[in-house]
């Protein structure tokens, strides 16, 4: 039925109240009455009708796909809003690739597009890995004239930094004539994934404005490359900049915290956490139980743990390695009993905390059991680390011989780290015969490694074999091996200061003129 003057108030009367009551539906049943209502009438459905019926289709509360492909398909000619609202519920389903397929088949429609097409299925691009797909569709995007829009061009930069394409990525972003702050905190974050962060603080320092993402990503990126005391820097930056944290951006700094030891800084974080009203969501809850274990507050980290509404498996893992970390295996052994009891299923991490802690606890039979738990409830295959957590566990109790039969049995190749830990408990146990046999096949594995001469070395002059000892030291010249400095750091009115072994630092004289005050009291008491 055509729309004409003497009917048009009832069908506008009856398009509000159709869209008011799609507008309240709760429920697919409820849904496919007011599409048989409007079916019933037998009157023009207006297309802003249909395009509400299909939107309620798809609703992520009750939707269902199939009965939205259905309506669709039954519509003589869907404009670009029906086309779209279909790509985009296949790009957000189980079955991204249908967006493709469908937009195929779109192509041979006489459609008027527009840019919101291409964000939809470079989704889907992203989530099927299709990098051929999405260059097909980069050129369907400029073909069509909308190579300059930016709400198209920056979902193409997001995709083109995921798959680590950042060259593409970069090009893309040059030729934007106006990028906007969601193109550059894109590319930002493109060189971060990529591991240039160089170029992403270059790019971070060059943005006109930035946002609470900007920083959070910069932050972030630092910290992913153990930059830890920059991140914290710039996290300071970011406040006296006004700019207001959020939970990611918090967590973030709280991981730096977590890495130097910076237990002040962590407090000052948790202080604003509290004062701001700011909630400890499950992220940020972790967050805090991870510095304050790092920095050997165990009670604090018990505290913040008993109050966290939700504890997830990530927050009971910090606090089992934490403790495994300070030798409290046995009530790390219990923290991981009530894990389990509240139903929560440890991850690849939490077995490698829990085993950490049975090896320094010397809980060699609660080790053994954990470990074959893994297998044998979990349905988990035990990675390297977890191996290696249990030579150390069979080497710190001694049990030498068994330690180097169950690297015999492994399923995997086993690699420095592994025979590293024997080598380290044959020195602890002073089994020299083993730890000669062990040292040698040490270097074969990791010849680069300047350490793995030292320990051999070491172990032939415990043994009094001194011209092998020379021999295994001169061969770390003779390949120009080095060896990184230690360093530590300390926390000093709210600053982490660094120092290297047999680095200089700015502060050098004053701890030399330090030495010196205490070297000169010590004479005058006679203690020297």
């Amino acid at each position: 039925m055509l729309l004409t003057p003497s009917n048009q108030p009832s069908l506008q009367s009856n398009v509000e109240e159709t869209l008011n009551l799609l507008e309240r539906c709760s429920s697919m049943k409820e849904l496919k009455q007011i599409h048989a209502q409007v079916l019933k009438s037998g009157s023009y459905i207006p297309q802003i009708t249909v395009s509400k019926l299909l939107a309620s289709c798809i609703s992520s509360e009750f939707g269902n796909l199939s009965y939205a492909r259905m309506v669709f398909d039954r519509i003589r000619s869907p404009n670009i809003i029906m086309w779209n609202t279909i790509i985009r519920a296949y790009s957000n389903s189980n079955f991204p690739e249908a967006s493709l397929l469908f937009y195929q088949q779109m192509l041979h429609h006489p459609v008027t597009y527009n840019s919101y097409t291409f964000p939809f299925l470079l989704k889907a691009c992203s989530a099927l890995s299709a990098f051929e797909e999405t260059k097909q569709i980069h050129a369907h995007i400029i073909k069509r004239g909308f190579g300059s829009e930016v709400y198209a061009t920056n979902s193409l930069l997001h995709v083109y930094a995921n798959f680590g394409s950042i060259e593409y990525a970069r090009h893309l972003f040059d030729r934007l004539p106006q990028p906007d702050i969601v193109s550059w905190n894109t590319i930002m974050d493109g060189y971060v994934k990529f591991g240039s962060i160089d170029m992403a603080e270059e790019i971070f320092q060059a943005m006109p404005e930035k946002n609470v993402i900007s920083w959070t990503t910069m932050i972030s990126g630092f910290v992913k490359v153990g930059l830890n005391k920059e991140a914290l820097s710039l996290f300071h930056e970011m406040m006296i900049a006004g700019i207001r944290p959020d939970s990611v951006t918090l967590s973030c700094s709280l991981s730096a915290c977590a890495g130097l030891g910076a237990l002040d800084q962590g407090r000052s974080i948790h202080a604003y956490i509290h004062k701001n009203g700011i909630k400890e969501d499950p992220i940020l809850g972790c967050g805090l139980v991870d510095v304050y274990v790092k920095c050997g507050e165990m009670e604090k980290a018990k505290e913040v743990f008993r109050r966290l509404e939700k504890k997830c498996v990530c927050a009971w893992t910090a606090l089992i390695g934490g403790l495994a970390v300070h030798g409290k295996g046995r009530e790390a052994l219990g923290w991981y009993m009530q894990m389990q009891k509240t139903g929560i299923k440890p991850t690849s991490i939490t077995f490698t905390a829990i085993l950490t802690a049975c090896s320094h606890g010397g809980l060699i039979e609660e080790g053994k059991s954990v470990f074959e738990s893994m297998s044998s409830v979990y349905k988990m295959k035990p990675s390297i680390e977890h191996y290696g957590c249990m030579v150390d566990l069979l080497g710190r109790a001694g049990l030498l011989k068994e330690a180097k039969e169950f690297i015999d049995s492994m399923p995997i190749k086993p690699n420095a780290a592994i025979w590293g830990a024997l080598l380290n408990a044959c020195n602890m146990h002073r089994n020299l015969e083993l730890g000669k046999e062990i040292g040698k096949i040490l270097i074969d594995v990791d010849p680069d490694h300047e350490g793995r001469y030292i320990h051999l070395a070491s172990i032939h002059s415990a043994a009094g074999e001194w011209d092998q000892a020379v021999q295994v030291r001169r061969e770390i010249k003779e390949r120009g091996l080095m060896n990184n400095p230690g360093f530590s750091a300390i926390n000093l009115n709210g600053v982490v200061h660094e120092f290297f072994a047999g680095g200089g630092s700015c502060h050098i004289k004053e701890i030399y003129d330090v030495w010196e005050i205490i070297a000169n009291r010590n004479l005058e008491l006679g203690e020297l």
